[in-house]
């Protein structure tokens, strides 16, 4: 029994679903439009102001998909209507980020500079040079993004230098003793 696909979504004030006939369901809001193709295993319903996920049978693969499905429905209303966000933390002596335009600039100890250009829907902030805000509508590509600036420079165990994400903990090590 899936507790998650079982859960009804409410669909907020502003917010508008279609689902078409090879179950793809778009979502509509005030920050735009995400589309997505579900299996078609699962049937979609809408049903005055909520969304339910019903599945077609009970074999493990089914349920599986009956409360992932249900999740990524729930993850793109969420998206249209608020957006999602993650803020970076950038630690390090001389370790900064600056945004021009789309291009996201950092100096992370490296002889030259790391230029990331954000792709169509992902919004980069910096409002000082030690944090950068990466924004966007689509869940999984903020934490995709995310992913991709801090792996150019992962917070390192001796003295925690490098770019983690805000809240993180890195469990630091001890460095070398002298010798007695």
């Amino acid at each position: 029994m899936s507790r998650i696909g079982n859960k009804t979504i409410t669909i907020p004030a502003g917010v508008e679903i279609n689902i078409t006939d090879g179950n793809e369901v778009t979502v509509k809001g005030p920050k735009g439009t995400l589309t997505r193709q579900f299996s078609s295993l699962i049937e979609i319903k809408v049903e005055g102001n909520e969304v339910k996920c019903i599945r077609a049978n009970e074999e493990k693969h089914t349920k599986q998909l009956h409360g992932t499905t249900r999740a990524l429905i729930n993850n793109m209303i969420v998206g249209v209507s608020e957006g999602y966000s993650k803020t970076l933390e950038i630690e390090g002596i001389g370790y900064r980020a600056a945004v021009s335009g789309k291009t996201l600039t950092l100096n992370v100890g490296y002889s030259h500079e790391i230029n990331y250009v954000a792709e169509e829907g992902i919004n980069i902030e910096c409002p000082n040079a030690n944090t950068i805000i990466v924004s966007g509508i689509d869940k999984q590509r903020v934490g995709e993004v995310s992913s991709v600036i801090r792996g150019y420079r992962k917070p390192e165990p001796y003295k925690g230098k490098g770019i983690r994400y805000k809240g993180e903990h890195i469990r630091r090590k001890e460095g070398k003793t002298a010798a007695a």
